[in-house]
């Protein structure tokens, strides 16, 4: 039997390797050289696309309140099941969308996702029916489904493991910004209409479109396949970032963690399918999609109902305010995350703040507390987003493992998507009874019965939140247990492998 190799040691290998570029501190500058430069030509691209996806995903909220219903002829019930049919297909698309990704190019296929889905998009403001209205809806969530755990695929080819959550929280806060973004956006676009024969919700719909075909043709221009590729990378700078992520790899630095990247075998999926921190992680990501979603579609009749506003104008800005705040929060706790070298922990502590919002607003009548506690939903959820984001990919290693995790875990959270907007049946094509307890006029957590307060809705999304705060805490133990494991030799038949179970590669928690 081979002895056990010193942990210390093969750090120790491993930082040898980056010796040749200079002492501590020429190091230390190369990183921040690299660092910077990647933060500034691929995150805000990668914003850029998410903000893209955002709005072109929620943007029928905005449609719905100045008119889409009517001129479609199609009833609240009809108009929820459009949405949830976008998130079946969304929810679908996205692991085959990850497993392709690095064959495809990432340098092509998010571009090209983007391209399809803004002309999609553009569809979806000529439509006359609900036949269209729903097909059109299901070709954007296919387009839309594999940018997301793309992205965050992605970036994992270009920063270690404790630089992720910062970058991914300043890309997500996209999220928040386009809530904002979009509300603004909409009212002006609104008043574009009636003109050219095309109502002010089919202009908002045909124009952001538009503006996403062009964020994707500039993508394909300034986003490189990897660090190798990068064109705005000195030739040491390409080197020393190579060789600098390789420090994360399990084995030693002269492992071939390339050459297991590019061999596709279906027991990574499965080893990523059976991951128990996959299903911790995912179903309390869920969890706060269920918010996330909710609060972002139905934020503008909340604010409606509570009588701030005179009409959907005002409406639009008030909305502005509480994803702000949230998106300047987004970044402040990512950066504490990766500073602590800690994801779960950190959700620990900003999944309450949220919990609090929910609770209060479901049991107060207060129109100005209850506006108040919107800024505590959103900066609660919105936060904790790129801490769980990122923890798989930090906790997952072997590119098809991490792909699968990564796609896998947005694509269970992305069934909150229905908690959001499904009627109690999708599949029915009729529409509900006329029967006042049933929920019309908004969405199965937010029926127009329940208003102005929507008790149930928002008891709901607590409870939720408080089932994702445990789900949290659950994984966090568990990584725990598996680092101690490891440490204590359980997983010393796996020394030499290059992923995850290799006993030198140690969870983040």
């Amino acid at each position: 039997m081979e002895p056990k190799p010193d942990v210390m040691e093969m750090e120790d290998a491993k930082q040898n390797e980056l010796n040749r570029f200079g002492d501590h501190v020429q190091q230390q500058q190369l990183t921040r050289r690299i660092l910077l430069k990647l933060d500034t030509r691929i995150l805000p691209m990668l914003a850029l696309l998410f903000l893209c996806s955002f709005l072109d995903r929620t943007n029928v909220g905005n449609a719905k309140i100045i008119g889409l219903e009517k001129d479609l002829h199609i009833t609240d019930h009809q108009y929820d099941v459009g949405l949830s049919v976008f998130y079946l297909t969304y929810i679908c698309s996205e692991l085959p969308s990850n497993l392709v990704l690095k064959k495809a190019s990432p340098k092509l296929w998010l571009p090209f996702l983007t391209v399809l889905w803004g002309v999609i998009t553009m569809c979806l403001g000529f439509v006359k029916n609900y036949a269209g209205f729903v097909a059109v809806r299901a070709l954007l969530g296919i387009a839309e489904g594999g940018l997301l755990p793309g992205m965050v695929l992605y970036l994992s080819s270009f920063y270690r493991r404790g630089d992720l959550a910062l970058r991914i929280g300043l890309f997500y806060t996209a999220a928040s910004l386009s809530g904002a973004f979009g509300g603004l956006l909409a009212r002006g676009l609104a008043e574009i209409g009636p003109r050219g024969g095309l109502e002010g919700w089919r202009w908002i719909l045909v124009i952001e479109g538009l503006l996403t075909c062009v964020c994707g043709a500039a993508s394909f221009l300034v986003l490189p396949n990897s660090v190798e590729s990068a064109t705005f990378l000195t030739p040491e700078e390409k080197e020393f970032g190579r060789e600098r992520l390789l420090l994360d790899n399990p084995t030693s630095p002269e492992g071939t963690l390339a050459a297991e990247e590019d061999a596709f075998k279906w027991s990574e999926v499965r080893r990523g399918i059976l991951e128990p921190q996959m299903w911790f992680s995912a179903t309390a990501y869920f969890a706060i999609l269920s918010g996330l979603y909710s609060f972002g579609l139905f934020l503008p009749t909340i604010i409606q109902n509570l009588n701030f506003a005179k009409d959907a104008n005002q409406v639009q800005l008030w909305s502005v305010i509480p994803y702000a705040v949230a998106a300047v929060i987004t970044v402040i706790v990512a950066f504490i995350s990766d500073r602590l070298r800690l994801r779960g922990t950190v959700m620990l502590f900003t999944l309450p703040i949220a919990i609090v919002g929910y609770a209060v607003i479901a049991n107060i009548d207060n129109p100005r507390v209850q506006y108040g506690m919107t800024f505590l939903m959103a900066t609660g959820q919105y936060a904790s987003v790129p801490c769980i984001l990122v923890w798989m990919s930090n906790n997952s290693a072997g590119h098809y493992k991490r792909a699968t995790t990564s796609a896998l875990q947005l694509a269970i959270a992305n069934c909150g998507g229905f908690v959001a907007s499904m009627c109690p049946c999708l599949i029915c094509p009729s529409p509900p009874p006329p029967n006042p307890n049933w929920a019309v006029g908004g969405s199965f957590n937010y029926p127009a019965r329940d208003k102005p307060n929507f008790h149930r809705g928002h008891t709901i999304i607590l409870g939720l939140l408080v089932f994702a705060w445990f789900m949290i805490l659950l994984n966090v133990l568990y990584c725990a247990k598996v680092n101690r494991d490891k440490k204590n030799g359980k997983y010393d038949r796996f020394i030499g492998y290059n992923d995850d179970r290799n006993p030198n590669f140690k969870m983040v928690l």
